[in-house]
């Protein structure tokens, strides 16, 4: 797992637990931190070190697209990926498995509903890209700087605004809610009695118990979806890619709970 921070991490619980469950003894999934001015060096020497792939989160996403010889059309639309392979003559291949996983980790279908996507890097791409390719309606996106709202809806669709509204869908994409972060009703466009115009929050940022955004959702008998179930359901995915497996999800699962 690439990022800057990346300590938080839970994926080497998930990964590391998926492959003693597929039998995989010889393999090893790590942390590296690794500094954007850094990326690309660390990036082209993990073939020749004997790794077989990698999960590219914040704020690697962009780059690691960029830096990758193939690209899937699903990482070329979005204009991101979160999970690089590395062939024998090391090629480096990019994907991206935020998108498909988090319309598999949604309550209810999303064709002809309406959405508000709460940041503009990555993630965000990942989230608008899904929700556009699977029937939205209309997709919203907030940022706290607007101009960067605009250049993602110039390049895959949606509409930026510079206020939320009720929506059927909530989908934070912004780091709020991580250690060190600030509160979450300060820095995001809405408030918690806000939330009960959403039929479903989803937050990608997963700490210890619950985010206070998804708390506050829950609380509400709003429905919702946290960042465990996403990064299960992407790593599921890279999963696969990194070893031609099926994924054990209810193993990972458990290890995303319990680490």
């Amino acid at each position: 797992m690439l990022g800057w921070p990346v300590g938080h991490s839970r994926s080497p619980a998930i990964q590391n637990a998926a492959l003693h469950a597929a039998g995989l003894a010889g393999w090893r999934y790590q942390l590296l931190p690794v500094a954007p001015a850094l990326f690309s060096e660390t990036v082209t020497a993990l073939a020749p070190a004997g790794f077989r792939g990698a999960n590219v989160t914040i704020p690697h996403k962009q780059a690691a697209l960029e830096l990758a010889h193939e690209r899937s059309a699903r990482a070329r639309a979005i204009g991101a990926a979160n999970t690089l392979t590395f062939a024998p003559d090391r090629t480096i291949s990019a994907e991206n498995t935020d998108a498909p996983a988090l319309i598999a980790a949604l309550p209810f279908p999303v064709a002809g509903r309406s959405a508000l996507v709460l940041g503009a890097g990555g993630s965000a791409r990942a989230a608008v890209w899904a929700l556009l390719h699977a029937g939205a309606a209309q997709v919203c996106v907030w940022n706290r700087n607007p101009e960067r709202a605009v250049a993602l809806c110039e390049q895959l669709g949606g509409a930026p605004v510079r206020r939320a509204a009720p929506a059927d869908l909530l989908v934070n994409c912004t780091s709020v809610g991580l250690a060190g972060s600030p509160p979450a009703f300060a820095a995001l466009p809405v408030s918690e009695a806000d939330l009960t115009g959403y039929g479903c929050v989803v937050d990608l940022v997963y700490v210890p118990g619950e985010t206070d955004l998804i708390r506050a959702a829950r609380a509400r008998a709003v429905a919702t979806v946290d960042g465990l179930e996403l990064l299960v359901g992407q790593g599921a995915l890279s999963f696969t890619l990194f070893t031609g497996r099926p994924a054990p999800v209810a193993q990972m699962r458990a290890a995303a709970r319990g680490a």
